[in-house]
């Protein structure tokens, strides 16, 4: 995908920015940003060789898990080229055509990692509340057809809305807020009422997301129902400890989210730069966290992963039974 090009004065384009004010250091910044990027690319590659190769771990968590590095791949695949583009090469100019797709994949990918947060809360719930239909309902069949929904209800949520954004007329020249293409900066720019698609915008956030969020809550009320039944204490631990990397995944994903996007639509006088950091961490902690995060707490992708390392045979501890356990 070509993601810089010369723009004519018929084809509209923005102007990307890095750190507002910051223009000086960006040579210094990029370090630490490409450090991150390199940490969420081989982490999460790194999660997947081992969740296909590891045969122990041909199980429903595990998948759900595959699906999750996968999304905060592409998610930061999707905005790689432009903000290394930005502090490298100081490439700033993007067309509108590369910016609407850029904006598909970065909201598209979201979107999606959201949906698969909740697929990981109902499988958290099944294991937990309902252990003896945990092998019935998570079949292979059922898992393939939930990620098609996932992929199905983000297609038809976000697509619609890049179209309607093609056929608005914006302001060339204009400086976005990112170093990547985000619908709340680029609405700002039409020379059109921008109520309706900024109310689109919204209403999309908070319908997606929102109910996403929601079912992770009611899900997790109801489990920790669940637990606080359980007489023993060591039993309750056990079973609060196998959420506690969902727990994590959700709240690295949904805070940095929520805080941008009410950021860009609610407080105006919001200092640039501080949109820009908002961004930055809202792109790139969910994937550079979650691989640290699930190899840590769970003993069979670390020790999956030690044997890969040292070049051993994968014949090691296997997980038993249908139903996960992150242990």
């Amino acid at each position: 995908m070509v993601i810089f090009n010369n723009t004519t004065s018929s084809s509209p384009n923005f102007l990307l920015t890095a750190f507002p004010g910051l223009e000086i250091a960006h040579v210094w910044i990029s370090i630490p940003v490409c450090c991150l990027y390199i940490i969420a690319l081989l982490g999460n590659s790194m999660i997947l060789f081992v969740i296909i190769v590891e045969r122990s771990l041909h199980k429903p968590m595990y998948y759900f898990l595959s699906m999750l590095s996968t999304v905060d791949l592409c998610l930061t695949i999707s905005t790689l080229p432009t903000v290394l583009g930005v502090l490298w090469f100081h490439a700033r100019e993007i067309s509108l055509k590369a910016c609407l797709i850029q904006m598909f994949f970065v909201h598209g990918f979201s979107f999606l990692e959201s949906s698969v947060l909740v697929a990981m809360a109902f499988d958290r719930f099944m294991a937990i509340c309902n252990p003896l239909k945990y092998a019935i309902v998570f079949t292979d069949m059922i898992i393939l057809v939930i990620g098609l929904v996932i992929c199905l209800r983000q297609v038809i949520f976000i697509f619609p809305m890049v179209l309607a954004l093609k056929n608005v007329s914006f302001h060339s020249g204009k400086e976005l807020s990112h170093p990547f293409c985000y619908h709340p900066d680029m609405i700002r720019y039409t020379y059109s009422n921008p109520w309706i698609s900024n109310f689109l915008g919204m209403f999309l956030q908070l319908y997606l997301t929102g109910t996403d969020l929601l079912f992770i809550l009611f899900s997790y009320i109801l489990i920790l129902r669940t637990v606080l039944s359980i007489v023993a204490p060591k039993k309750q631990q056990k079973a609060l400890s196998t959420c506690v990397c969902h727990i994590c995944a959700v709240t690295v994903f949904y805070v940095p989210r929520i805080s941008l996007s009410f950021t860009h639509r609610l407080l105006s006088s919001t200092p640039r730069v501080v949109c820009s950091i908002l961004a930055n961490v809202y792109l790139l902690l969910p994937p550079v966290l979650n691989p640290i995060i699930y190899s840590l707490k769970t003993k069979t992708i670390r020790r999956a992963m030690l044997r890969l390392l040292q070049f051993k045979s994968s014949g090691g501890p296997s997980v038993r039974g249908r139903r996960g356990r992150w242990d």
